[in-house]
């Protein structure tokens, strides 16, 4: 992967903490991954005392999926992954020919995940409004693929504020001010176009798909000008195929060795039978979309002399007669005289005998 456009819909199989801990799950879930046929095998990378206070609740998907006396930060710490195993994963992803992306949460994990030599960052949408993490990305100077869950325009607007000035060789103290001036200044526009690509998403695990809002994709594109993708978490995949079709450069799908596994996210994810149709499908929906030009494919070349129609003699016609309305219909096959020629023909004189459905040509005619 190189720069944040895409020449095709690069399909992003988030494993994130489905792993449960287990390293061994984790090389799983990059085979079941590689299997699939998917670009890039995506985990999360945090220190839970850095990620969250012991006083943050759970969500309600949180709860249901899991201990419910078990704090947030609890239920973190047993979902960590190791330096090593991070290693570990990078190499594994490398020998199956699939990209690895991990979520950084914190700065140590964003420095971690550089010294890797990854080549993509991916912020959830529970960075968004993080300001701070959102400049130290920036000034890595790698390409950021930025979720956008729970936002507004503004919210997004801001952080796209703080990614221009982090990408610049600004002299400035960060501020407010400081990023509105970078985000209004053509030159980091631009640099924010050249290095971040947007994901619509719809932060609910599993999210209702009547809650989806899918068209806000062609928000996110109008407004900013950037690549758009989506990260779903629906339940199926249906709702990535329509993404595809509506222009999404990144979908990005949680997925799992099994939904009936215990933890936070697996409810929502999809398991590895269906991220394989899902890729499938996905490639499916590209070739359908074509490059957008109104011409004849070659398939249907031969049957145009079939399907369309030609003008024919509606009785018969002697050869001199003044060709009049009552002696023209229109019928297959499309080899003779256009329809649109019927005007011109009336009046017109047969340069030969006519029987009933004979084709008319160009040359019948004087």
């Amino acid at each position: 992967m190189s720069g944040p456009i895409h020449p095709r819909c690069l399909i992003i199989a988030e494993a994130g903490v489905n792993h449960n801990g287990s390293l061994d799950v984790a090389h799983q879930l990059v085979d079941a991954a590689a299997d699939a046929g998917v670009d890039v095998v995506k985990f999360q990378t945090f220190r839970a005392d850095k990620l969250a206070s012991r006083s943050a609740a759970k969500a309600a998907y949180q709860q249901r999926q899991t201990d419910a006396g078990q704090s947030q930060l609890d239920m973190l710490r047993a979902l960590e992954l190791s330096e090593s195993a991070h290693v570990e994963l990078l190499q594994h992803c490398a020998e199956r020919g699939v990209g690895f992306m991990s979520s950084p949460f914190d700065a140590e994990s964003l420095n971690f995940l550089v010294s890797l030599g990854v080549r993509h960052i991916k912020l959830g949408s529970g960075v968004l409004t993080n300001a701070p993490m959102l400049l130290a990305v920036a000034r890595t100077g790698l390409p950021l693929i930025l979720s956008t869950g729970m936002a507004t325009l503004a919210d997004v607007e801001a952080a796209l504020g703080v990614l221009a000035f982090g990408y610049g060789p600004n002299a400035a103290e960060p501020s407010r001010t400081a990023f509105l001036d970078a985000w209004a200044n053509a030159s980091g526009r631009a640099r924010v176009i050249d290095k971040v690509t947007l994901l619509h998403c719809t932060t609910e695990y599993p999210a209702p798909r009547d809650q989806v809002n899918l068209r806000a994709m062609h928000t996110l594109r109008s407004a900013f000008g950037l690549q758009c993708g989506y990260s779903d978490h629906t339940e199926g995949y249906s709702v990535s195929l329509a993404a595809v079709a509506l222009g999404a450069s990144i979908i990005e799908k949680h997925f799992t060795l099994s939904r009936a596994l215990p933890g936070p996210d697996h409810k929502a994810s999809i398991e590895p039978a269906a991220l394989k149709a899902l890729v499938e499908g996905v490639r499916e929906v590209e070739a359908a979309l074509g490059d957008g030009v109104k011409v004849p494919m070659p398939v249907e070349i031969p049957n145009r002399v079939v399907a369309r129609k030609s003008l024919v003699a509606a009785r018969a016609i002697s050869h001199g007669e003044r060709i009049g309305a009552d002696a023209l219909t229109v019928k297959r096959p499309g080899s003779g005289l256009s329809p649109f020629d019927y005007w011109e023909t009336i009046g017109t004189q047969a340069s030969k005998d006519f029987a009933p459905d004979d084709l008319i040509c160009r040359t019948d005619k004087t």
